[in-house]
Protein backbone atom coordinates (compact mmCIF):
# COMPACT_ATOMS: atom_id res chain seq x y z
CA UNK A 1 0.00 0.00 0.00
CA UNK A 2 1.82 3.35 -0.85
CA UNK A 3 0.21 6.00 0.97
CA UNK A 4 1.13 9.19 1.40
CA UNK A 5 1.82 10.64 4.74
CA UNK A 6 3.24 14.17 5.36
CA UNK A 7 4.11 15.30 8.90
CA UNK A 8 4.90 18.69 10.54
CA UNK A 9 6.15 19.80 7.17
CA UNK A 10 7.70 23.36 6.84
CA UNK A 11 10.01 24.64 4.27
CA UNK A 12 11.94 28.38 5.04
CA UNK A 13 13.41 30.23 2.12
CA UNK A 14 15.70 32.85 4.13
CA UNK A 15 13.17 34.74 6.34
CA UNK A 16 10.37 33.63 4.43
CA UNK A 17 8.52 31.23 5.23
CA UNK A 18 6.69 29.23 2.59
CA UNK A 19 5.57 26.60 4.06
CA UNK A 20 4.30 25.95 7.63
CA UNK A 21 3.49 22.98 9.86
CA UNK A 22 1.66 21.15 7.05
CA UNK A 23 0.45 17.73 7.56
CA UNK A 24 -1.67 15.33 5.47
CA UNK A 25 -2.54 12.22 4.66
CA UNK A 26 -3.46 10.51 1.00
CA UNK A 27 -4.40 7.04 0.74
CA UNK A 28 -3.24 4.47 -1.62
CA UNK A 29 -4.38 4.51 -4.94
CA UNK A 30 -6.76 8.09 -4.41
CA UNK A 31 -6.00 11.55 -7.33
CA UNK A 32 -5.70 14.10 -5.34
CA UNK A 33 -5.69 17.80 -6.29
CA UNK A 34 -3.68 20.55 -4.11
CA UNK A 35 -5.20 24.03 -4.71
CA UNK A 36 -4.74 27.59 -4.07
CA UNK A 37 -3.57 30.83 -5.47
CA UNK A 38 -0.23 32.00 -6.44
CA UNK A 39 2.18 32.03 -3.43
CA UNK A 40 0.23 29.44 -1.70
CA UNK A 41 2.91 26.93 -1.27
CA UNK A 42 1.37 24.03 -3.06
CA UNK A 43 4.05 23.63 -5.48
CA UNK A 44 6.62 24.04 -2.84
CA UNK A 45 4.58 21.03 -1.19
CA UNK A 46 4.93 19.09 -4.20
CA UNK A 47 8.40 19.51 -5.00
CA UNK A 48 9.38 18.65 -1.04
CA UNK A 49 7.58 15.68 -1.68
CA UNK A 50 9.87 14.87 -4.99
CA UNK A 51 12.75 15.45 -3.17
CA UNK A 52 14.11 18.39 -5.19
CA UNK A 53 13.78 20.39 -2.21
CA UNK A 54 15.06 19.72 1.47
CA UNK A 55 12.73 20.48 4.15
CA UNK A 56 13.39 23.06 6.51
CA UNK A 57 11.45 20.78 9.50
CA UNK A 58 9.19 17.49 9.00
CA UNK A 59 9.21 14.20 7.36
CA UNK A 60 7.81 12.55 4.35
CA UNK A 61 6.37 9.14 4.58
CA UNK A 62 5.52 6.60 1.29
CA UNK A 63 4.09 3.55 2.59
CA UNK A 64 5.75 4.07 5.87
CA UNK A 65 9.47 4.48 4.84
CA UNK A 66 10.47 7.92 5.45
CA UNK A 67 12.22 9.12 2.73
CA UNK A 68 12.66 12.90 3.54
CA UNK A 69 16.18 12.18 3.41
CA UNK A 70 16.55 10.41 0.43
CA UNK A 71 17.30 11.53 -2.92
CA UNK A 72 14.70 12.28 -5.31
CA UNK A 73 16.35 9.88 -8.04
CA UNK A 74 15.76 6.86 -5.55
CA UNK A 75 12.13 8.07 -4.04
CA UNK A 76 10.45 5.92 -6.99
CA UNK A 77 8.60 9.19 -7.63
CA UNK A 78 7.38 10.16 -11.56
CA UNK A 79 7.12 13.36 -12.42
CA UNK A 80 5.19 16.23 -14.87
CA UNK A 81 6.72 19.50 -15.00
CA UNK A 82 4.71 22.83 -15.50
CA UNK A 83 6.59 23.18 -18.85
CA UNK A 84 7.02 19.48 -19.55
CA UNK A 85 10.56 19.62 -19.86
CA UNK A 86 10.56 17.12 -22.92
CA UNK A 87 13.95 16.53 -24.60
CA UNK A 88 13.61 17.91 -28.77
CA UNK A 89 16.87 16.18 -29.85
CA UNK A 90 15.50 12.48 -28.67
CA UNK A 91 11.84 11.34 -30.60
CA UNK A 92 8.49 10.37 -28.63
CA UNK A 93 9.69 6.83 -27.41
CA UNK A 94 13.46 8.17 -26.41
CA UNK A 95 11.46 10.51 -24.55
CA UNK A 96 9.02 8.39 -22.71
CA UNK A 97 12.11 5.61 -21.61
CA UNK A 98 14.49 8.21 -20.81
CA UNK A 99 13.69 7.55 -17.21
CA UNK A 100 14.69 3.50 -17.92
CA UNK A 101 17.84 4.53 -19.84
CA UNK A 102 19.20 6.41 -16.91
CA UNK A 103 18.54 3.19 -14.31
CA UNK A 104 20.37 1.30 -17.08
CA UNK A 105 17.50 -0.91 -18.45
CA UNK A 106 18.09 -2.64 -21.77
CA UNK A 107 17.03 -1.43 -25.33
CA UNK A 108 14.29 -3.72 -25.65
CA UNK A 109 12.50 -3.02 -22.01
CA UNK A 110 12.41 0.60 -22.71
CA UNK A 111 11.19 -0.08 -26.05
CA UNK A 112 8.25 -2.40 -24.91
CA UNK A 113 7.38 0.02 -21.73
CA UNK A 114 7.66 3.27 -24.76
CA UNK A 115 4.79 0.93 -27.31
CA UNK A 116 3.36 0.00 -23.71
CA UNK A 117 2.63 3.51 -22.70
CA UNK A 118 1.64 5.13 -25.86
CA UNK A 119 -1.10 2.90 -26.18
CA UNK A 120 -1.85 3.79 -22.72
CA UNK A 121 -2.03 7.77 -23.71
CA UNK A 122 -3.57 6.75 -27.31
CA UNK A 123 -0.51 7.72 -29.18
CA UNK A 124 0.31 4.41 -30.83
CA UNK A 125 2.64 4.53 -33.54
CA UNK A 126 3.86 7.67 -32.57
CA UNK A 127 7.66 6.86 -31.09
CA UNK A 128 9.44 7.73 -34.30
CA UNK A 129 8.42 11.47 -34.42
CA UNK A 130 10.06 14.24 -33.05
CA UNK A 131 8.81 16.60 -30.59
CA UNK A 132 8.62 19.41 -32.76
CA UNK A 133 5.84 17.41 -34.74
CA UNK A 134 3.32 17.13 -32.31
CA UNK A 135 0.28 19.30 -31.10
CA UNK A 136 0.07 20.81 -27.20
CA UNK A 137 -1.87 18.00 -26.32
CA UNK A 138 0.32 15.27 -27.73
CA UNK A 139 2.93 16.47 -25.97
CA UNK A 140 1.28 16.75 -22.90
CA UNK A 141 0.27 12.95 -22.95
CA UNK A 142 4.19 12.32 -23.55
CA UNK A 143 5.34 14.25 -20.54
CA UNK A 144 2.16 11.47 -18.61
CA UNK A 145 3.62 8.87 -20.08
CA UNK A 146 7.24 9.15 -19.54
CA UNK A 147 6.41 10.07 -15.58
CA UNK A 148 3.86 6.64 -15.79
CA UNK A 149 7.81 4.68 -17.07
CA UNK A 150 8.89 3.70 -13.95
CA UNK A 151 5.81 2.76 -12.06
CA UNK A 152 6.06 5.61 -9.88
CA UNK A 153 4.71 4.67 -6.21
CA UNK A 154 3.64 8.48 -6.38
CA UNK A 155 2.99 10.48 -9.57
CA UNK A 156 3.75 14.08 -9.26
CA UNK A 157 1.98 16.44 -11.68
CA UNK A 158 2.60 20.31 -11.82
CA UNK A 159 -0.26 22.20 -13.28
CA UNK A 160 0.29 20.11 -16.26
CA UNK A 161 -2.66 21.41 -17.86
CA UNK A 162 -2.52 24.92 -17.62
CA UNK A 163 -1.03 25.53 -21.44
CA UNK A 164 -4.22 24.17 -22.87
CA UNK A 165 -6.53 25.41 -24.20
CA UNK A 166 -10.15 25.47 -22.48
CA UNK A 167 -11.52 22.71 -24.47
CA UNK A 168 -8.33 20.35 -24.84
CA UNK A 169 -8.01 21.09 -21.27
CA UNK A 170 -11.38 19.35 -19.98
CA UNK A 171 -10.17 16.45 -22.57
CA UNK A 172 -7.34 15.68 -20.86
CA UNK A 173 -9.13 16.45 -17.55
CA UNK A 174 -11.08 13.17 -18.40
CA UNK A 175 -8.26 11.37 -20.57
CA UNK A 176 -5.90 11.76 -16.67
CA UNK A 177 -8.32 10.81 -14.78
CA UNK A 178 -8.98 7.27 -16.39
CA UNK A 179 -5.26 6.64 -17.10
CA UNK A 180 -5.15 6.69 -13.20
CA UNK A 181 -8.05 4.81 -12.03
CA UNK A 182 -6.56 2.19 -14.64
CA UNK A 183 -2.97 1.88 -12.93
CA UNK A 184 -4.46 2.49 -9.61
CA UNK A 185 -1.38 4.75 -8.87
CA UNK A 186 -1.27 7.32 -5.96
CA UNK A 187 -1.98 10.60 -7.52
CA UNK A 188 -1.05 13.95 -7.02
CA UNK A 189 -1.57 17.20 -8.92
CA UNK A 190 -1.20 20.78 -8.26
CA UNK A 191 -4.02 23.49 -9.56
CA UNK A 192 -4.98 27.04 -9.62
CA UNK A 193 -8.19 25.79 -11.27
CA UNK A 194 -11.20 25.43 -8.89
CA UNK A 195 -13.16 23.23 -11.70
CA UNK A 196 -10.24 21.06 -12.90
CA UNK A 197 -9.88 19.75 -9.08
CA UNK A 198 -13.43 19.74 -8.04
CA UNK A 199 -14.00 17.71 -11.56
CA UNK A 200 -11.11 15.49 -10.99
CA UNK A 201 -10.05 14.72 -7.23
CA UNK A 202 -11.06 12.57 -4.96
CA UNK A 203 -9.84 14.45 -2.36
CA UNK A 204 -9.01 18.51 -2.53
CA UNK A 205 -6.56 19.92 -0.59
CA UNK A 206 -7.28 23.95 -0.27
CA UNK A 207 -4.13 25.89 0.85
CA UNK A 208 -3.56 29.70 1.64
CA UNK A 209 -0.37 31.38 2.99
CA UNK A 210 1.63 27.96 3.34
CA UNK A 211 -1.03 25.98 5.25
CA UNK A 212 -3.53 23.74 4.78
CA UNK A 213 -6.97 25.54 5.03
CA UNK A 214 -8.78 22.50 4.44
CA UNK A 215 -8.68 18.58 3.00
CA UNK A 216 -11.99 17.22 1.91
CA UNK A 217 -14.03 15.45 -0.56
CA UNK A 218 -14.74 17.95 -3.42
CA UNK A 219 -18.22 17.63 -2.55
CA UNK A 220 -17.25 18.70 1.37
CA UNK A 221 -15.34 21.37 0.17
CA UNK A 222 -17.74 22.97 -1.88
CA UNK A 223 -20.86 22.85 0.36
CA UNK A 224 -19.15 22.73 3.65
CA UNK A 225 -15.90 25.22 3.03
CA UNK A 226 -14.11 25.42 6.48
CA UNK A 227 -13.63 29.24 6.30
CA UNK A 228 -14.66 32.35 4.62
CA UNK A 229 -10.95 31.85 2.62
CA UNK A 230 -12.18 28.55 1.33
CA UNK A 231 -15.99 29.64 0.77
CA UNK A 232 -14.46 32.77 -1.05
CA UNK A 233 -12.36 30.63 -2.83
CA UNK A 234 -13.85 27.58 -4.22
CA UNK A 235 -16.65 29.97 -6.10
CA UNK A 236 -19.01 32.81 -5.80
CA UNK A 237 -19.65 33.48 -2.43
CA UNK A 238 -22.61 36.08 -0.78
CA UNK A 239 -20.40 35.84 3.10
CA UNK A 240 -23.09 36.96 6.17
CA UNK A 241 -22.55 37.90 9.36
CA UNK A 242 -23.56 35.32 11.79
CA UNK A 243 -26.42 36.17 13.91
CA UNK A 244 -26.12 32.91 16.35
Amino acid sequence: MTELRIEGLSERFGTYLALDDVSITIPNGKFVCLLGPSGCGKTTLLRLIAGLETPSEGRILVGGTDLSAVPSHKRGMGMVFQSLALFPHLDVAENIAYPLAIRGADRATRQAKAAHLLDLVKLPGMGGRRIHQLSGGQRQRVAIARGLAIDPKVFLLDEPLSALDAGLREHMQIELRQIQQSLGVTTVVVTQDQKEALTMADLVIVMKDGKVQQAGTPMEIYHAPANTLVADFIGNTTLLPCTC
